[in-house]
């Protein structure tokens, strides 16, 4: 067990819950899961992983669920198309097939049952061990200067260590559709959570902060997992684990995130992802924005 010369165990490994049905694509999400589809050539959960593998996290678990294996193979060596690409000297597309698996350490467990995102979570213990570990949505993305994560964990690092949860500021009317903080303000970006609100009324949302993306996370948070009673659904959910190790003094910070975040769980959000992605790259942008001003639309940034 590494410890930083300032006492904070640095965060080398990651946790990706990544078991959902995806019905929200049906029906592609009958065969494909949702963290495989494409943003352009890339798909959404080896962008997670980058961001992860950005930050130097080296060693990454993702908690799937039964008939997702294609998840697990995704980063895993496909030697008899390497092997094709060889033979046809298309050393390019070979780095290409192989940049997932160089990433990070991916290994893959399965949530049998689906009994909760919190539950998900517990999954990945055996492989984590005693030790902090970043977690990250498997549908979340946030592009900036630097990776959402690094900010987490840099903010952990500054604040002395504890648990952090990535946030963005929300209109109050969407607030039924987020975990909410309650906190006390540290500065103009951080907040130290006394609770998490899960999906509260308008009216009742504690603050505009609304808990996206990931989190790191103290080992601790496994023990409370363990003893957590079943909430919504008969399902053990993180953010009530958070909100009990806050309860419980432990220090948990809200962090405001810096770039912007798609949620790509949704249709609209992968939809924009896309379009966005697309706008960004020089392969593909200026035809693109051609084809919107035909279409009678005028691109972002477009004059």
């Amino acid at each position: 067990m590494s410890v930083a010369a300032d006492g904070v165990r640095p965060v080398h490994y990651g946790v990706i819950p990544a078991g959902g049905l995806g019905t929200r694509f049906l029906p592609i999400s009958r065969t494909i899961p949702k963290e495989l589809l494409p943003v352009i050539d890339t798909p959404v959960i080896e962008l997670v992983v980058s961001e992860m593998a950005a930050a130097g996290i080296g060693r990454v678990v993702i908690v799937s669920a039964p008939g997702k294996e294609s998840l697990d193979a995704y980063f895993r060596p496909n030697e008899r198309l390497e092997r094709r690409l060889a033979v046809e000297f298309r050393q390019k597309d070979i780095e290409l097939l192989k940049r997932p698996e160089k990433l990070a350490t991916v290994r893959v467990v399965v949530q049998q049952e689906a009994k909760g995102n919190g539950h998900a979570v517990l999954q990945a213990r055996p492989l984590i061990g005693n030790e902090p570990f970043a977690m990250l949505w498997g549908d979340d993305i946030v592009l900036g200067d630097t990776p959402a994560v690094a900010q987490l964990i840099e903010a952990r690092q500054r604040l002395g260590g504890g648990s952090v949860v990535g946030c963005v500021r929300i209109p109050k009317e969407k607030s039924g559709a987020y975990g909410v903080i309650a906190g006390t303000p540290v500065d103009e970006r951080t907040q130290r959570v006394l609770a998490i609100v899960e999906k509260p009324k308008p009216e009742d949302a504690p603050s505009d902060l609304a808990a996206v993306h990931g989190y790191v996370l103290e080992p601790e948070i496994f023990e409370v997992l363990e003893r957590l009673k079943p909430g919504r659904g008969g399902e053990i959910w993180l953010t009530d684990a958070v909100t009990q190790m806050a309860r419980e003094g432990a220090p948990v910070w809200a962090v405001e995130l810096s770039g912007v975040r798609y949620d790509t769980g949704d249709r609209l959000g992968y939809v924009t992802a896309f379009v966005d992605a697309a706008l960004g790259r020089e392969d593909l942008a200026p035809a693109l924005r051609a084809h919107l001003r035909q279409r009678g639309w005028r691109p972002p940034g477009d004059r």
